[in-house]
């Protein structure tokens, strides 16, 4: 039954997938020319399908769908559009077009509750080095230190929002509404649990916690030639020794993965001795006790290292976001979903952060994982099945009536 519609769907991500901040590879940051791109192509989608769409003032994409009565209270759907550097077509995008599939698939039906599409504005963190900023603003946890971050060329998420034509001073219209039922994504695995075990699809119970912060080696800059190597400060060579150290130690601890995926060397030249070197960590754990006692340890090795080599190091936190549960009254009617629609109603964990993260202190939230052949993901490689979207598409609307079965009850 949902085999077109899984066809369609895989179709409109990879012609999604077009706009992009660079050619030849799909690169799509906040708010860039790019977005504005997607935004006219789903808008007009949902337009075509019932919906009234608007953008908001962070720049999210909402097409909203309205239930049986104008009162009725509203499920979220959503994910985010924008994409790491060189990305896939289905990672985020694929969550916002299998809601707007859903809601061409109800033909005109109306449910008791009605359904808003949440296309996020920002997740991946690319651009001002935080994440989430598309979510955060439906949850009102925008501020001005948050507004006044700033990108590559000093352009602030306040300004950039302005380029954009949207109002910063909006912002507050962006939170989600009172009555809201729920918050509901689709997303694929981003990894090989599922195709390992030759499963289509996983209930999420919880998202694991993850820290973000900069460890900053300061040391002395000299010539390459003409310092001694017992005299020397070199702030490279203290953070390399320390990213080995990471690595050993999340190797050692059950569970836990760390990642220092940035390092930024100042001066920058092969003749001079490196003066300052940035190093970006990313930790994660299901336990929030293990995951920061972890960073705990990660901090002193900079500093017991940073000592030993006569450097200076600063730690910049940049992100902390506890481990998050998903509502088990939805996670539980979710795998009634999936069982219905022919696959066994597998739980478990994500190591990846998402949106549903940030809803789910302020709202019961749900996710659906649909496999990643290979587990690639982030990357133009990315794929996912017709028949796993079939059986995800199944699924969801399943899970539409249920919760309709519910809320009329």
């Amino acid at each position: 039954m949902y085999a077109d519609v899984a066809r369609d769907v895989i179709n409109r991500c990879r012609s999604l997938a077009t706009y992009s901040d660079e050619p030849g590879f799909t690169t799509r940051t906040f708010l860039s020319d790019s977005m504005r791109q997607v935004h006219a192509d789903l808008a007009a989608w949902m337009t075509r399908a019932g919906m009234s769409v608007r953008v908001d003032a962070v720049g999210n994409l909402r097409g909203f769908y309205g239930g049986a009565s104008a009162d009725a209270p509203r499920l979220l759907i959503g994910s985010h559009l924008d994409t790491v550097p060189h990305a896939g077509s289905f990672d985020g995008v694929l969550g916002v077009v299998m809601g707007v599939a859903l809601i061409e698939t109800l033909h005109g039906r109306r449910l008791p509750f009605g359904i808003e599409i949440l296309g996020f504005s920002e997740e991946e963190g690319v651009r001002f080095g935080v994440p989430f900023i598309g979510s955060r603003a439906v949850v009102l946890d925008v501020d001005d230190e948050l507004l006044a971050a700033q990108d590559a060329r000093g352009i602030t998420i306040r300004q950039a929002i302005r380029d954009f034509g949207l109002d910063p001073a909006h912002i507050m219209d962006a939170r989600a509404e009172a009555n809201a039922l729920g918050y509901f994504e689709f997303h694929i695995e981003q990894g090989p649990v599922l195709d390992t075990l030759n499963r289509p699809l996983a209930i999420v119970d919880r998202i694991n916690g993850r820290t973000c912060a900069d460890a900053i080696f300061n040391g002395n800059p000299g010539h390459a030639g003409t310092t001694p190597m017992d005299g020397r400060r070199d702030a490279l060579a203290g953070a390399a020794e320390w990213i080995g150290r990471v690595e050993e130690y999340a190797r050692c601890t059950p569970g836990l993965v760390a990642t220092t995926g940035q390092v930024d060397v100042a001066p920058g030249a092969a003749n001079v001795i490196p003066g300052r070197c940035r190093v970006s960590v990313d930790v994660r754990h299901d336990g929030d006790a293990v995951r920061t006692a972890g960073v705990d340890r990660l901090r002193s090795l900079a500093h017991e290292i940073a000592a030993r080599r006569g450097l200076g190091v600063d730690w910049s936190p940049r992100f902390d976001h506890p481990a998050t549960m998903m509502d088990p009254s939805l996670v539980g009617m979710l795998a009634r979903a999936v069982e219905r629609a022919g696959a066994p109603p597998m739980i478990m964990s994500s190591g990846a952060g998402h949106d549903a993260m940030i809803l789910a202190p302020h709202m019961p939230a749900a996710m659906l994982f649909m496999r990643t052949p290979g587990g690639v993901s982030h990357h133009p490689d990315e794929s996912v099945t017709e028949s796993d979207v079939a059986m995800a598409l199944a699924a969801g609307m399943n899970f539409l009536d249920e919760l309709a079965g519910a809320v009329d009850g």
